[in-house]
């Protein structure tokens, strides 16, 4: 069952979302006023998602959320009166997956938490294929100012340099990666 935090300063208004929730099958993790402790709270809970209704959300609760994004990413759907640009712009920058203005109605919890989680989940995918293609760059650079490196002491071609790294790779059951790593490092001490 999918577990949903709800920061909401209103008791009264907490008590509708919660109602909203149950019936849309989720189960509430916990209630919180504001989002002052979210990153200790957030890993001592371990939401699914976290819902936060608020007039308008505040540069704290913004920090808060970045904190915790940064380190424990959840869908976070946040519904407010504020439609101010800037406070939207900063609220998707803190890790805000849904922004909803004018209220919450509970009849609407269910696709809305539904949307957020799929977009949420979207962006995770997206953000792991940008690390993988970073590292593959990353590691690319490498290989090439190792070969560099190679060329120039053993007077080897590009492609003799390439395949001795390669075969030390292999003898040693490392990445190409970690064995231009090495060569580097070894340049950098003996030249």
């Amino acid at each position: 069952m999918l577990t949903v935090l709800v920061i909401d300063e209103s008791r009264s208004r907490a008590g509708e979302i919660c109602s909203g929730l149950a019936l849309a099958g989720y189960q509430v993790a916990a209630i919180l006023a504001d989002a002052v402790n979210l990153t200790a709270e957030v890993e001592a809970l371990q939401p699914d998602v976290i819902l936060i209704d608020t007039e308008s959300p505040s540069r704290d609760t913004l920090e808060n959320l970045a904190a915790m994004h940064k380190d424990m990413p959840r869908p976070v759907v946040l519904f407010t009166h504020e439609d101010g640009r800037d406070t939207i712009r900063d609220a998707v920058r803190a890790g805000v997956t849904a922004y909803v203005v004018d209220g919450l109605d509970p009849r609407r919890i269910k696709p809305i938490v539904e949307v957020a989680r799929a977009r949420f989940e979207d962006t995770q995918a997206l953000r792991r294929e940008l690390d993988e293609v970073s590292r593959k760059l990353s590691d690319r650079k490498l290989v090439d100012k190792a070969k560099g490196v190679l060329m120039k002491a053993r007077g080897l071609d590009e492609d003799g340099a390439y395949h001795a790294m390669r075969k030390l790779a292999m003898e040693r059951g490392q990445t190409l990666a970690k064995v231009a790593r090495d060569v580097i490092d070894m340049a950098k001490v003996l030249l």
